[in-house]
This record gives C-alpha cells, structure tokens and sequence, in this order.
C-alpha cells in the first residue's frame, strides 16, 4: 500500500484536467495560532452517490510535493509522510461520507506555515490548494531609557521598546505625548530563535525634553494591534549640568548679596530717619518752653 498513494498520486495529477469532481478549500488564507491545532478546510461534491470506503484523500506540500497525510480504504496511509507531521495530521473520517476532507494539524509551528495541496478521489478526481499563515502574540513591550539618571536638557536620549516571542515580524510605531508619528527616527531589530519566533528590540533617539511621554505600539500585521507602552520623562530624571549649575550659585549668591546690603541700607535710612524725628521733636519742646517763659515774666511785669 505504500505505492499505491503515489501512483495515485500520479494518476490524479495526470488525469486532473478530466475531472468532474469539484474540491472547494478557502479563498483566503488560513491563519492559526502557534502550538495550538487548526483544520484545514477541504470539503468535495462527487457528480453520483459513494461511499466513505471509496474515499481516497492525499495532502501535499504544494511546493515542495512532500507529503502530509494520506487515507485510503478506510485506513491511515502514512508510509511517506513527512518526518515532521508524524503524529500531527488526521482527517474527520465519520464525515468523509459528508464531503469532508479537512486536514487536522496539531500543535501548529512556525514551519508549517506554506501552501498545501487537498486532493481527493471518489470516482473522480479533484484537488484545490491553500495558504496557511502561522502567528504567534508577542509579549507585553517593555519601555526603558538610557541613560535612566544625570539627563541633561538638550542631549540626546535613547529609548528602547522590548518584545519576544512573536511571528511574524511586527510593525512598531512610536508617538510623542502629542500623538506625533515618531517613527522616522527608529532603528528596529528581529532575530529569530530555534522555535522561528521573533524577539523585537525598537530604538528610537530624541532630544531630551522635560516631562515629555513616548509611547511604542506593536502591531502585528496577522493580529493587529497587540500592545503597547510608555515611558514619561519628569523634571525629577534630568540634572543641570555642572556650567549651568555654578551659574545658578552664582546668581543665587549675587542676589543674597543684594538683599542683605538692601536690607542694611533700608535699615540705616530709618535709623537717619527716627533719629531726625527725634531731634526735632526735641526743638520744638524746648522751644515751646521758652515761649512758656517769657509769657510768664511779662505778667510779672505788669
């Protein structure tokens, strides 16, 4: 029986232009989660009656013509198989009978992603192909600065968006506080690991400004948007830096200066002034004494 599948094979392919069988799959692409199962829709519509028994399914690899899963006679026909779908694939065998020829594939990989060729025959033959895209979520990002302290205003900064453990590749778009597209200024970075899944590092360079938020949005073009993050650069992250600190002593010092010889300067010229104050109040009673005198004498002499 090990033959047999090939030469059907074979004999399907030659004979396809004749056939009178038609075999319907999606017009789209088929899109499945990493390491979960998905089916992959295959359903047909002989011209006359059967039976399940008369079935026979082959799925292929379109490119590559290796083989995935085979089932004829009512049995499993697995002696070609691909290694790495051994234990994967299987059909819905009770709703052969139904026309249906899905392909079950388990615990899908990035690998499998690719075009697979569904041929069926009855008494007719017929096949279609689809597309099967694999995707992955990737984790929450992560937003850091660099460096995180002794910022100085006007100097360039770095800020760094994380993510791993997605496919496919993402798309990252970076915004200011205002909503501004930043994205023009990134330098963005995949790589790969054993599993295909990306890890995803985002760099993007502005000069520093106080209390100012960067936000990185990660859309994966399978998933849409999946997350994103922020960071907010405070007053509290950025230091003065060592020139324009001195001048800031300096002014401070010249202005204490200031007001203590204002202060003293104010209080001498009250002083000036209490004392003058004082003295004239001083004439004017001595004054005022005299006056009470000579009155005083010239009833006297009268």
């Amino acid at each position: 029986m090990s033959l047999l599948l090939p030469l059907l094979l074979s004999a399907m392919q030659a004979f396809r232009a004749d056939a009178l069988m038609e075999v319907y799959v999606p017009d789209q692409p088929v899109v499945a989660l990493y390491n979960t199962d998905v089916a992959l829709n295959c359903s047909f519509r002989p011209a006359a009656p059967f039976n399940a028994s008369d079935v026979t399914v082959f799925w292929q690899l379109t490119d590559t013509k290796r083989s995935v899963y085979g089932y004829s006679e009512g049995h499993d026909q697995l002696a070609d198989q691909a290694e790495r779908f051994v234990n994967r694939t299987g059909l819905f065998p009770h709703e052969l009978g139904l026309g249906n020829a899905s392909l079950l594939l388990r615990k899908v990989v990035v690998a499998d992603e690719g075009s697979y060729t569904c041929f069926v025959r009855v008494q007719e033959y017929g096949s279609a192909a689809l597309l099967l895209q694999v995707a992955a979520p990737y984790s929450k990002p992560v937003v850091t600065l660099e460096p995180e302290s002794n910022l100085r205003p006007g100097e360039e900064v770095a800020l760094t968006c994380v993510a791993y453990g997605g496919y496919p590749e993402a798309d990252v778009m970076w915004q200011d506080g205002g909503g501004r597209n930043l994205t023009d200024n990134v330098t963005t970075s995949v790589v790969a690991n054993e599993e295909g899944l990306f890890s995803l590092t985002s760099v993007l360079t502005v000069v520093l400004e106080p209390n100012s938020t960067y936000s990185c949005t990660l859309i994966n073009p399978l998933l849409g948007e999946e997350g994103n993050a922020f960071v907010t650069i405070t007053g509290q992250n950025i230091s003065f830096p060592p020139v324009a600190l001195w001048v800031t002593i300096g002014l401070a010092v010249c202005l204490l200066v200031l007001l203590v010889a204002l202060a003293a300067v104010c209080r001498r010229k009250i002083k000036e002034s209490c004392e003058e104050a004082r003295r004239e109040a001083e004439e004017a009673r001595e004054l005022e004494e005299e006056e009470s005198k000579t009155g005083v004498s010239a009833g006297q002499q009268i």
